[in-house]
């Protein structure tokens, strides 16, 4: 059998500029990357304002497990399957992250007969983007640094700063640092840190971002720190929004791509829906939606995260709406909620399914209470019997929702033919999608909304130092909504509680504002803004080989 990457590397892809024809793009509206990458111009982008959109499509899944849900997978799968059955669909997801790719999974862009092409590229360095943010968001942190060092004529606190650095890549000996050691020349001690370029209120920024002069307005409002007075410091305050959007300039423009099947796909933003908001880019969902009938997207791990976030945030601040929901369940994923060892998994359980398929419930409950159609998606794994499919679609079908089972990972989009007429006839039907909550409700009761409504904690502890940080935000930023950063793989915030957990405490030990991206985030339990490598990181297995082809990235 074929491995991702040997499937990746045979694929039989097109010249870019083929690609972008499809969509209607002629070669003048795209800015080559190779012949098998490109950026859309933005003098295309501009003028697409005046067209119709097409119906939106969102790919979530329950809890991710290490049994594997496989969600990008079938956003590519489901897409393919959309032109199969003579819609004109694209897919738009999420750049990959050296840090996870080096890490834990080595790879993002879907698996074995639905996937995004160039593999090799998507997962590595791409087409720069994220380079770019890890630039700006730097350049501000030394702009921060510099204006202490040449007087401070702001007077800036140099203990109220909160603008950490960035960097790509998992690094746990990065999360707290001292800076400006070796004397006056180098700067004022004080201690700071790093987070993952994901994490950076830039990336967020560049995925929310309408156009350049939409991306320069919200850089200019990112607040960074505190003067001894109290009053917020912005990057506009320092000079660097400027500077900042030279060098996203390129980074704004979405990634075209294709699928092994020779289908558009829009790669663009990179956000991790655990710390993160964790959609693609407003920007390519949009032109993606002006050249197609149809645009699947992702949102990052589970629906309690990703769709949440998806909806409640990247919906609310771009006005989009979805026409159906795709929710992913595995049967070895469910057994694993069921209790299973990830070593048992093969052997049949029918119970364990049964138990597990609490998860799956939990989803679909929270997911209906959006008002929107739904189907779940059996991502097939040649493990699975008659017997345990049938107890998931038990599960789904007490919810009155319809399970399909889907072949995509071994067959591409002939195997998801059956979800793809079924997303077509909910897109047809009327939804009545609504917001978890309304602008003008408190932070503080967002944040409760949100873990008790969807997670369904008990309640909500939080430090006086922490409801005294979001009280003195509610004039100004109240409005905003929230971005809850939380283990993923669980609706608690302790990653060993499978199943769906209730009744618990959710503790929030930090909020920190995110005013140019527009929203506030509230960082639950242990979960960390820079990840660390495992005992066995993916980075031990990927290598050349003696052709110069890379090993191990997937």
């Amino acid at each position: 059998m074929l491995t991702d990457i040997e499937i990746a590397r045979a694929a039989a892809k097109r010249p870019i500029a083929e690609i972008a024809a499809r969509l209607g793009i002629g070669a003048e509206g795209i800015l080559p990357y190779g012949h098998d990458k490109a950026k859309i111009s933005p003098e295309v982008i501009a003028g697409l304002g005046g067209r119709p959109m097409g119906r939106l499509v969102l790919v979530t899944a329950i809890n991710p497990t290490p049994a594997g849900e496989g969600k990008t997978t079938t956003t590519v799968g489901l897409g393919d399957a959309l032109n199969r059955i003579g819609q004109r669909a694209t897919i738009c997801i999420r750049e990959a992250s050296l840090g996870p790719n080096f890490g834990m999974k080595g790879g993002a862009a879907g698996g074995g007969r639905a996937q995004v092409v160039p593999m090799e590229d998507m997962n590595l360095h791409f087409t720069g983007d994220f380079h770019a943010v890890t630039s700006a968001h730097n350049l501000l942190a030394a702009m921060i640094d510099n204006h202490i060092h040449w007087g401070n004529a702001l007077d800036i606190d140099p203990r109220r700063i909160t603008w950490r650095r960035v960097m790509d890549m998992n690094d746990r000996a990065l999360r707290d640092v001292v800076l400006g050691l070796g004397g006056p020349a180098n700067g004022v001690p004080r201690e700071s840190g790093f987070d993952i370029t994901v994490a950076s209120e830039v990336m967020a920024i560049l995925c929310l971002a309408g156009d350049l002069a939409d991306l320069q307005d919200r850089l200019r409002r990112i607040v960074v720190a505190r003067s001894r007075a109290g009053r917020p410091v912005t990057a506009r305050d320092l000079h660097a929004d400027g500077a900042m959007t030279v060098l996203l300039r390129d980074a704004l423009q979405p990634n075209l791509v294709q699928t092994l099947e020779n289908n558009p796909a829009l790669v663009h933003g990179g956000p991790f829906a655990n710390i993160a908001h964790g959609c693609n880019s407003v920007i390519a969902t949009r032109t993606a939606l002006r050249l197609s009938d149809y645009v699947v997207t992702e949102a990052g791990f589970g629906a309690d995260l990703g769709a949440e976030k998806f909806l409640d945030i990247k919906c609310r601040k771009a006005g989009l709406a979805p026409e159906a929901v795709v929710l992913v369940a595995t049967v070895r994923a469910l057994k694993m909620n069921g209790g299973v060892a990830k070593a048992d998994l093969a052997a049949e359980d029918v119970d364990a399914v049964r138990r597990g398929a609490i998860n799956l419930t939990r989803h679909i409950q929270n997911l209906r209470g959006f008002g929107l159609p739904l189907v779940v998606a059996v991502n097939h794994f040649a493990t699975d019997t008659e017997a345990e499919i049938d107890a998931l679609t038990e599960a789904a079908a007490a919810e009155g929702v319809r399970a399909i089972q889907c072949r995509h990972w071994a067959m591409g989009g002939a195997g998801a033919e059956d979800l793809a007429r079924e997303v077509v006839r909910l897109a047809g039907q009327p939804s009545d999608f609504r917001l978890l909550y309304p602008d003008s409700m408190t932070l503080w009761d967002k944040i409760v909304t949100i873990a008790t409504r969807i997670y369904r904690a008990g309640h909500v502890e939080a430090s006086p130092a922490v409801r005294q940080q979001l009280a003195e935000w509610q004039a100004d930023h109240g409005h905003l909504p929230v971005c809850m950063a939380k283990t993923p793989y669980s609706f608690s915030a302790d990653p060993a509680a499978l199943g769906a957990p209730e009744g618990f405490a959710l503790p929030v030990r930090e909020v920190r504002l995110a005013a140019g991206a527009g929203f506030v985030v509230a960082i639950c339990g242990d979960i960390m803004t820079m990840p660390g490598l495992p005992r066995e990181p993916a980075a031990n297995r990927i290598r050349l080989d003696a052709a110069g082809n890379v090993e191990g990235l997937f």
